[in-house]
């Protein structure tokens, strides 16, 4: 017999622990049978069976009903026809016999015993659920504080007790400031004995992607989409966007009034540039808009290898090739098309019209 309060704090407990009263008893089952089994040699077949009303906590063995016992199956897990029909009168084979077989003294051992496996329980269980929850995530975004800093990895505080060590190359240099709150992306979750192994990244392209969706509902809804984005992060990303719905502007409702939208990624991003520029099913079109914000002459495309040669003005030149070739790479990785960009002056020189 084992008080009231004994189940009550158990609920308490349940209560505390954000858990379902349901596996704490399974917890604190789990644990009453492995010490029934150091301390009485029990049967592997045992289990415990909860009456809260009576405050009784029950052994029961579960037998199932055979026509002759295997001498090689562990003692216990089969019970003969005839003995069967000793505890239960219309028993057949097949069947499964339940018996109690509460020793003596078990309530105490139970009472005993209840801190240390609840303790350890519960850990494994909060580690199961904390993987569950990261789990889920993999591919989206959240919220972690830097909260070390040590040669070249920084230790991340995301939440429900779990940390994560990642490589400084997989933040931004402005990140790293001990306290400091940062949007990350979960690429992947490992399982371990510890807990949750929880991979984030600050540098991935998609990071921008659930920015973007977070600040921008036509791109979170699907009526506009991305069409394509490159990125150096830290630096600058480009990003080629499309509507779904003709009334609604793909640039304008990425830009949000006077901006805001897009700067509060930016602001996100910690100053990262982001170029926005608008899908075309022309070819010519969707080039030209690639390399902006240099103006173009002209676009002469192959649409078999998917190349292009685009002739810029000559003072547009170094703008649409951008610092150490970023726009243009950028306009390359993001738009799908290889692009040759030629000032008008060079243009001549080789004798091509445009």
């Amino acid at each position: 017999m084992i008080s009231k309060d004994f189940f009550k704090a158990l609920e308490n407990l349940a209560v505390e622990r954000n858990v379902t009263k349901e596996e704490i008893l399974k917890i604190f089952g789990d644990g009453l049978i492995n010490a029934y089994k150091k301390a009485y040699g029990g049967k592997t077949n045992a289990e415990v069976v909860f009456n809260s009303e009576k405050s009784e906590i029950d052994l029961v063995s579960k037998s199932i009903v055979v026509s002759e016992i295997d001498p090689e199956s562990e003692p216990g897990h089969e019970i003969t026809l005839e003995e069967a029909r000793e505890i239960k009168k219309n028993a057949k084979i097949g069947d499964i016999i339940k018996q109690k077989i509460t020793p003596k003294n078990f309530g105490r051992l139970a009472a005993s015993t209840a801190k240390q496996m609840l303790t350890q329980g519960l850990k494994q269980l909060e580690r199961e659920k904390n993987f569950d929850y990261f789990e889920e995530r993999t591919g989206e975004m959240i919220i972690a504080e830097v909260i070390k800093i040590k040669n070249d990895f920084v230790t991340l505080y995301l939440g429900r007790d779990t940390e994560t060590s990642i490589p400084v190359r997989d933040l931004l240099s402005s990140d790293l400031i001990v306290g400091s709150k940062v949007n990350v992306y979960i690429t992947k979750v490992e399982k371990t004995t510890k807990g949750p192994k929880v991979y984030v990244s600050r540098t991935d392209r998609n990071l921008v992607v659930r920015l973007m969706e977070n600040e921008i509902p036509e791109l979170a809804d699907g009526v506009i989409e991305i069409f394509g984005l490159a990125r150096d992060p830290g630096d600058r990303c480009k990003v080629c966007v499309l509507s779904n719905d003709e009334n609604v502007d793909p640039l304008g409702a990425c830009l949000g009034r006077s901006g805001m939208r897009i700067k509060s990624v930016i602001d996100s991003l910690n100053g990262e540039k982001i170029d926005i520029y608008k899908y075309s099913k022309d070819p010519e079109e969707l080039i030209a808009n690639s390399i902006q914000p240099a103006r173009t002459l002209s676009v002469e495309y192959n649409e078999r290898d998917k190349s292009a040669v685009v002739i810029v003005p000559d003072d547009q030149l170094s703008l649409a090739i951008g610092k150490r070739g970023q726009n243009a790479r950028l306009a390359v990785q993001s738009s799908g098309w290889k692009i040759d960009i030629k000032s008008e002056s060079e243009a001549k020189g080789e004798g091509l019209k445009f």
